[in-house]
């Protein structure tokens, strides 16, 4: 009894070894029997009993952080240049306006996209180089905007026809020369939107006027500038809302030297805040006028700058050279959430030295006691000093933003 018992164990011990002998598997490396495994279950055989396999506990997967996008913005206001303003950068018979914008150009450029309401064509030459009342400014300075850093030059103002279709439509042949410039509110033809991209992120422009000094539209162009007008602005709004992230309109409104918006500015502000616009980039009287922000049917908010004020001029009144330049942040995340971060205002002021000579637009944080006291207005009895900056700044409701907010970003 005891030798049969042997032999059977014997032979089993015989087909498990033989089993295991070495060869290239046939199945998946995963399910290879290891010798040791091959022990279990031989001793499983013989005891009956099936080996328990203890299974380590499942890692929970981390998830994904959705992808953020960001995109920062900057806007300033009119850029209006008078006689004298254009006189005194004339040098050896060539225009050379970039002194002006040197102590904000790292600004500007440290920004991802830049915006500016250029009050005055510039038409060339033959139509003559003039201030008020009819503006015509030297082509250089769409050269200077460009080495500034400004990417969106808005066309629709009041004096967008100063000298008539024909010094539109030059000036509008000459900015289509330089590609990089994006040209709002004024077109030879075409749709009056426009869209741009960059950083992943939408945005879609559009711009109106309250009017032309006068001028009428040629009626084989009627869209050469865009106005305001309800209906009209509607259907463009409504069509541009679904192919952008971000959506921009551009309002030159109000009345001059005004410090609060008038009730149409309020009203059409509304109006534009129930088609769900983003952000209202407001310009016409000069001065600074608040900032507010608005209710939306799609539970988000309506961003309006009322009024930017002056950048550039040579107007002589202290409310008029102080003015303002939007800052903030667009932001998308890959989940499709949309938000307008870090927004503000920089102010900013446009200094000048008796005789109107030594033009440049400063910060309001690097502007110093020695430049205000060497102001052409300083001694004119004008009442200029930093409390009458701060004085403005604080009835803006808006952060007020005191360093380059975009320096230390990569």
């Amino acid at each position: 009894m005891k030798n049969k018992i042997f032999i059977i164990f014997y032979l089993l011990f015989f087909i498990l070894s033989c089993q295991s002998k070495p060869g290239m598997p046939d199945s998946d490396p995963d399910q290879i029997v290891t010798d040791k495994d091959k022990k279990k279950n031989f001793f499983s055989l013989i005891s009956g009993k099936k080996e328990e396999k203890i299974l380590a506990p499942a890692v929970p997967q981390k998830e994904e952080e959705p992808a953020i996008y960001s995109l920062t913005f900057i806007a300033a206001g009119d850029n209006l240049f008078h006689e004298s303003l254009i006189n005194s950068h004339l040098t050896n018979g060539v225009y050379d306006f970039s002194p002006i914008y040197t102590e904000i150009k790292s600004i500007i450029q440290n920004a991802d996209l830049a915006f500016i309401n250029q009050e005055t064509v510039m038409a060339g030459e033959s139509f003559g180089y003039s201030g008020y009342p009819a503006f015509n400014t030297p082509q250089s300075l769409a050269k200077t905007h460009l080495d500034t850093g400004f990417d969106i030059l808005n066309l629709a103002n009041n004096h967008a026809m100063d000298k008539g279709a024909s010094g539109l439509k030059s000036t509008l042949d000459y900015l289509n020369t330089i590609t990089e410039f994006t040209v709002i509110g004024a077109r030879k033809e075409g749709q009056s939107a426009r869209i741009i991209t960059k950083n992943n992120i939408t945005l879609g422009f559009l711009s109106y006027t309250y009017g032309l000094n006068g001028n009428a539209l040629p009626k084989d162009n009627p869209n050469l500038v865009s106005l305001i007008e309800k209906v009209k602005m509607e259907e463009e709004i409504t069509s541009l809302r679904p192919l952008c992230d971000f959506l921009i309109v551009s309002m030159h409104w109000g009345d001059e030297y005004m410090l609060q918006p008038n009730k149409t500015q309020t009203d059409f502000a509304l109006f534009l805040s129930q088609l769900n616009v983003d952000l209202i980039i407001g310009h016409h009287p000069h001065v600074l006028q608040r900032v507010e922000k608005l209710p939306r049917p799609d539970g988000k908010e309506t961003l309006c700058y009322y009024s930017l004020g002056n950048f550039a001029s040579h107007q002589r009144e202290r409310e008029r050279i102080i003015g303002g330049m939007i800052s903030l942040t667009f932001v998308k995340k890959s989940t499709g959430e949309l938000s307008i971060e870090n927004y503000g205002i920089i102010p900013v002021i446009t200094h000048y030295d008796r005789g109107f000579k030594n033009t440049k637009i400063y910060p309001l944080y690097s502007y110093t006691e020695e430049l205000l006291n060497a102001h052409a207005l300083k001694n004119l009895g004008s009442g200029l000093s930093f409390e009458f900056f701060k004085g403005v700044t604080d009835r803006l409701n808006a952060p007020i933003i005191k360093s380059d907010p975009f320096a230390l970003l990569p």
